[in-house]
This record gives C-alpha cells, structure tokens and sequence, in this order.
C-alpha cells in the first residue's frame, strides 16, 4: 500500500477518494517541525546543517504520521505550493 502524506485533513479526504484502492492518504495537519528559534539554527560551519525541532502540539500527529510508516511500501510527500510544507 502506498502512502500519501498532505497538509490538509480535508485535501486528504478528497485526494483519497480520487486515488483509491493502494492508498493511503493523511494530513500533518500543517507543518509539524520548524527550525529552533534561536540563533545558531543552521550551523555555517558544518555544511549548513539545520537544527529542528517538533512544534508544540504536533507529538499526536507525529505519531501517527510514524505509525502509518510502518504499515506502508512506499510514501510520498505533497507539499503546499508555499514553498514551507
């Protein structure tokens, strides 16, 4: 089964209907991890290495998002078109 990961409880829903029998389709309800907010958030020095962490409130969704993982053969991510998902 395949898995497809939308922002959007109810861009899911529809995109599931349209796609069917194979898929499986969720929404990380917004985003779900943001840079850390303090200086020093992408280290200059290591390759630009970025620094994240959860946004609060988003463990529950999280969650689910890893659980789903673990059932499916494949996932794709489809993000908003503004550029931040």
């Amino acid at each position: 089964m395949n898995l497809l990961i939308v922002e959007s409880p109810s861009k899911a829903k529809t995109i599931e209907k349209y796609l069917g029998a194979g898929w499986r389709v969720i929404a990380s309800v917004g985003h779900v991890r943001d840079l850390v907010p303090e200086n020093g958030s992408v280290d200059t020095e290591n390759k630009f290495k970025m620094k994240w962490q959860i946004m609060p409130g988003k463990e529950k969704q999280i969650k689910l998002i890893t659980d789903e993982l673990k059932k499916e053969d494949a996932v794709y991510l489809a993000r908003d078109p503004d550029s931040e998902g």
